[in-house]
């Protein structure tokens, strides 16, 4: 049995990003961990930042979101320690993915954010479609006001779908 609490989050956090093929979010890997209460908001927050800085996981903000990935040394890590996980942890961890997975894939997924443009004084806003790491659309769109631009990012969020579908259409 692990001794130390936070050791045990550590590997519950790599575990849970071993076991899906796509970024996952903070928030994400809150929800589970907080529902389940096996620690509390801060001390999660401490074992990112610990993950993050021994390069166990990568983080890469995307615009309220930060979307974590396991790297090569976090896997490896992982192997090593993942026996000192409780078969009951696993389980609930591989039900949540299993109910979730979909959900989750769609919400790292489906990617808009916005930026001022200097130059022209206008915002830029950068939606993005992916699938499994590739780059189904990528469009860029000048608009003149920051809400615009927020509104637009998150109808991208609800339409992405159907406005690839009829970029589809159009160009096929």
């Amino acid at each position: 049995m692990i001794q130390d609490p936070l050791t045990l989050y550590k590997l519950i956090v790599l575990y849970m990003l071993n076991r899906v093929t796509f970024p996952i979010t903070r928030s994400q890997i809150s929800d589970f961990i907080l529902e389940k209460e096996y620690t509390n908001f801060l001390t999660l927050q401490q074992v990112f930042s610990e993950l993050i800085d021994a390069r166990l996981i990568d983080a890469q903000s995307v615009r309220n979101r930060t979307h974590l990935m396991i790297t090569a040394d976090g896997r490896e890590t992982l192997q090593f320690f993942a026996n000192r996980i409780n078969y009951g942890i696993k389980e609930d961890i591989d039900a949540f993915l299993k109910e979730k997975s979909v959900a989750m894939r769609n919400e790292v997924s489906i990617l808009a954010d916005y930026s001022y443009r200097s130059a022209s004084g206008e915002y830029e806003a950068k939606l993005t479609a992916m699938d499994k790491g590739i780059t189904l659309v990528s469009i860029t769109l000048s608009v003149p006001t920051e809400d615009t631009a927020a509104a637009i990012c998150d109808n991208w969020q609800k339409k992405n779908q159907e406005v690839y579908r009829k970029l589809i259409e159009q160009l096929f």
